[in-house]
C-alpha cells in the first residue's frame, strides 16, 4: 500500500528525506501524518523518522547548505529549515525507563524498536520517500477498521506516561467507529490508572481536553470517560449528559470547544484547565447564561452575537427541548441594537451613582420594549 498527495510530494520533505537516505539511512515519515493520509484527512505535522544520530543528522544537514536547530536534541529531535519550512527529524528510540510523566530513552537502529515505544497501534505506521507503507506492529487494519488500540500491553503504555489515557479518549473521538465502540482492554486500563492523571499538569490536561471536545462528536469519548472514573479525575464535578443534546442541536455551526465545555457543568474550570483570561470570561459568560431570564435578543445586545446563539444552545441542551421559534431573528436584532441614551444626556441634573442606576434602569426598559423605545421617549 502507498500513501500520496501534495504534501509528502513537497521538495522540502523529499529533501530532507533523501538526505537520509542517500547516505545510507533510514528516512521514513512517521505518525499523524501517515495516518490521516490513509484516512484521506488533512495532514499537518510532518514527522520523519531515521536510524542517524542527531549529530549525524546536522552534519548531513550542514554538508547539505541547510540551517538545522537543535530543537530536542536530548530527545533525538533536531529540525531542519528548507525553504524556511521546518522538518522535525528524530532518531529511532526504545524506552529504558519510565516514571509516568517522562521517559529515559536510548536511541536505537531498528524501527521496530522505534514502534514499540509509540502509544497506539495506528500511530506505529511509516512511508518511505515514495509513499510506500511500512508496518512493523501490524496496525493498519486497526486503522482502518478504525480502532483504537495500545501498542502491546495497555497498562504498561499508560504508565509509561498517564496523558496517553487522555488521548485514548480524544483519538477515539476524532478517529474511532463509534459502531465498534472502544477497545474494552484499554478502557479497563485507564479506568485502573486513572489516579495518574492527577499527576499531569494542568497545562497538559487542558491542551488535551481543548483537542477533544473539539471532535466532530466528543459525547461517546466523554461519557466513556465519566464511566472509567477519568472525567471526575480532570473535571470533578461535571456531568456529560447535556453533551450528546448540544452536539446534536450545533449543526449548521461549527463544533466549538467552549461551548460544549459549558455543557459539562460543575466547578469553575479555570484553574484545572489553564483557561485563558479571554476564555475564562466567555465561559462564565455562557455558564450563567443557561440559568439566567434573559432572551435570545437581550443575551445578543450584551454579549454579542455568538455567545448569544451558543447560550441558546446550551439552553436547550440542558433542558432536552426545542430551540425557542424566531431565536435566530431574535439574536441578529439585539447583536444590532445600540442603546439610543448616553450619560451626558442625563447630566448635569443626575451624577454619581444616582446617574448610573437611572441609566441602568432606562436601558431595562428600552430592552423590554423590544428596543423600540426612542431616545426622546426615555428621556420623557
Amino acid at each position: 500500500m502507498r500513501i500520496d498527495g501534495d504534501w509528502i510530494e513537497a521538495d522540502g520533505v523529499q529533501r530532507v528525506l533523501h538526505l537520509l537516505t542517500d547516505a545510507g539511512h533510514q528516512g521514513l515519515l512517521v505518525g499523524g501524518c501517515v495516518r490521516n493520509a490513509l484516512l484521506h484527512q488533512p495532514v499537518a505535522d510532518i514527522d520523519i523518522a531515521t536510524d542517524a544520530v542527531p549529530e549525524r543528522v546536522i552534519a548531513l544537514a550542514k554538508a547539505a547548505g541547510l540551517k538545522v536547530v537543535p530543537t530536542g536534541i536530548e530527545h533525538g529531535t533536531v529540525t531542519i529549515i528548507v525553504a524556511g519550512e521546518p522538518h522535525e527529524v528524530t532518531t529511532f528510540r526504545r524506552d529504558v525507563e519510565t516514571h509516568g510523566r517522562h521517559a529515559t530513552v536510548a536511541f536505537a537502529t531498528r524501527i521496530e524498536e522505534d514502534a514499540a515505544r509509540r502509544d497506539f497501534t495506528m500511530n506505529a505506521l511509516y512511508a518511505d520517500a515514495g509513499g510506500r507503507l511500512i508496518d512493523p506492529l501490524g496496525g493498519l487494519p486497526d486503522l482502518l477498521e478504525r480502532r483504537v488500540r495500545f501498542v502491546g500491553d495497555a497498562g504498561a503504555r499508560i504508565r509509561e506516561d498517564y496523558l496517553r489515557i487522555l488521548r485514548f479518549f480524544r483519538f477515539h473521538a476524532w478517529y474511532g467507529d463509534p459502531e465498534v465502540g472502544m477497545d474494552a482492554g484499554a478502557l479497563s486500563a485507564c479506568a485502573e490508572n486513572s489516579v495518574g492523571t492527577e499527576s499531569l499538569s494542568r497545562e497538559r490536561i487542558g491542551h488535551e481536553m481543548r483537542r477533544l471536545l473539539a471532535a466532530p462528536d466528543p459525547a461517546p469519548a466523554v461519557a466513556a470517560m465519566r464511566a472509567t472514573g477519568v472525567l471526575g479525575r480532570v473535571l470533578p464535578g461535571t456531568d456529560p449528559r447535556a453533551l450528546a443534546p448540544l452536539v446534536h442541536l450545533e449543526p449548521p455551526y461549527a463544533p466549538d470547544w467552549l461551548r460544549r465545555l459549558a455543557a459539562l457543568g460543575g466547578p469553575d474550570p479555570t484553574d484545572a484547565l489553564r483557561l485563558s483570561r479571554d476564555e475564562a470570561r466567555k465561559l462564565t459568560v455562557l455558564s450563567d447564561g443557561i440559568g439566567s431570564m434573559e432572551g435570545p435578543a437581550e443575551l445578543a445586545y450584551r454579549h454579542g452575537a455568538e455567545l448569544a446563539r451558543d447560550v441558546v444552545l446550551l439552553r436547550a441542551a440542558v433542558l432536552e427541548a426545542p430551540l425557542p421559534e424566531g431565536w435566530e431573528i431574535d439574536v441578529a436584532r439585539g447583536a444590532g441594537a445600540e442603546f439610543p441614551l448616553r450619560a451626558s444626556d442625563l447630566m448635569p441634573t443626575l451624577s454619581g451613582p444616582e446617574l448610573g442606576a437611572r441609566l441602568k434602569e432606562l436601558e431595562t426598559r428600552w430592552i423590554a420594549s423590544g428596543f423600540e423605545l426612542s431616545r426622546e421617549q426615555l428621556l420623557a
